[in-house]
Formats: C-alpha cells, structure tokens, sequence
C-alpha cells in the first residue's frame, strides 16, 4: 500500500512538470513610479533589488522556480504581490491609493515584514538584505514622496475613502 501512494505521488511530481502557467516575465511597464516620484538612483537600485521580483511587471526567477510545484508556489506569491503593490503600474491608481502605499512602503520597511523573510532565508536572493541604512534610505525616500503629494494636492484627494458595507437584504 505505502509503495503504491509513494508510486501515485512520484506519478503526479512528475506529471506537473509538464502543466505551464504563465510567468510574470517581460510585459512593459504602463505607469512606472519613476514617471511621476522622484526617485533617486540609490532608491531605485534598492527597490529593484529588494522588491521589483514580487512587486513589478518583470519577475527574475531562480532556477528552482523550474521544479514543481515550488514554481506554481513562487508564481502565485507574485502574483499577489502584484495585486497589492506593482511598481511598473503604480502612477495608474488614484492618488489616494498612491500616498496609500508610501505610508506602507515606509511602515513595511521599518517593521522589517518587507521583503519578506522567505525571500531572503538561507541566503537567497542576498541583494534583498536590506541593511539598517538601506532601510531608512527607502523609509526617507517615501515620506519625502508623501510630504510632496500633502504640499501639492488637496488634502481630501490624499485620503483612501472608506467603503460602505453591502446593502443588507
């Protein structure tokens, strides 16, 4: 019985290799940062870095993501973090969303919950490794970004409006 189960698993290990899905590879970016956000050559090197894998229209996969189903794993974990952060779509969102996000860019920073610490366990993916400086490089980076989005535009624009919950029936 146990041979069998072993047999069965190793049959499926084998059969997902051959299942593709679609990589978070070359699609241009739309509505950059850098269009609209001062970014600075040190600031940008440490997002490419450290976020643009997850957070970015151009993902750079290490040899691994070739073995399922760590890849289907690995692409689904990008793909949520683009749905919550993509850097090459960012100037696309409404304003709010944008000061929005620089207020968690520089929370997420600081509380060291990004990047993640899968991405940087074992020593991968090294150029991660956000060090204490680095960090509050990117945390300066994004209240100066917030402070010039307070002193341009009103005040309400700034302000992620909250939802009603649905109607109940």
């Amino acid at each position: 019985m146990l041979r069998k189960t072993g047999l069965v698993i190793l049959v499926v290990l084998v059969a997902i290799q051959f299942i593709p899905y679609e990589k978070n590879e070359g699609k241009p970016a739309g509505h950059p940062i850098s269009g609209s956000y001062d970014l600075p050559e040190n600031v940008n090197n440490l997002l490419i870095n450290a976020c643009y894998n997850c957070h970015s229209n151009t993902s750079e996969y290490p040899w691994y993501a070739s073995v399922e189903p760590i890849g289907y794993w690995l692409n689904s974990h990008i793909q949520d973090g683009k749905r919550d952060l993509n850097f090459d779509e960012f100037t696309n969102r409404p304003l709010a969303w944008q000061n929005h996000k620089m207020e968690e860019i520089a929370e997420l920073v600081e509380s060291k919950e990004m990047p993640l610490e899968s991405y940087t366990y074992l020593g991968l993916h090294p150029e991660a490794n956000l060090s204490d400086t680095d960090r509050q490089v990117i945390i300066d980076w994004a209240n100066a970004q917030m402070a010039h989005l307070k002193a341009t535009y009103p005040a309400d624009s700034l302000v992620m409006k909250r939802r009603s919950p649905p109607a109940v029936q």
